[in-house]
């Protein structure tokens, strides 16, 4: 059974800094694109930086500069570097994945329980 287990969230000061990590755990050796999204109170889920498996990245325009997403593919880890937090930043953080277990079968698309991350100003 796939999992994705985040850690790292907490309560950290504006402009302060922060890491999660995401590691997939019961997959098999192909995942594929992983990401995070947050969601804050009353609002939707929306994508904060995606990685493939080849390094490219993406990220929203409101992250762009302070935010930094890589992944250990040896781990099916993916972790979210977050620097000059800001209180709008306050929200749920999911990580997200696409992940097959061989390459015989399709990709699945899975979600972590969140994690919380608060930017007190």
């Amino acid at each position: 059974q796939v999992q994705l287990v985040e850690s790292g969230g907490g309560l950290v000061q504006f402009g302060g800094s922060l890491r999660l990590s995401c590691a997939a755990s019961g997959s098999g050796s192909n995942v594929n694109i992983m990401g995070w999204y947050r969601q804050a109170p009353g609002k939707q889920r929306d994508m904060v930086a995606t990685i493939t498996s080849g390094g490219n990245t993406n990220y929203a325009g409101s992250v762009k500069g302070r935010f930094t997403i890589s992944r250990d593919n040896a781990k099916n880890t993916v972790y979210l570097d977050m620097n000059s937090l800001k209180p709008e930043d306050t929200a749920a953080y999911y990580c997200n994945a696409d992940i097959r277990s061989t390459r015989y079968h399709p990709y699945y698309n899975y979600w972590g329980q969140g994690t919380q991350v608060t930017v007190s100003s």
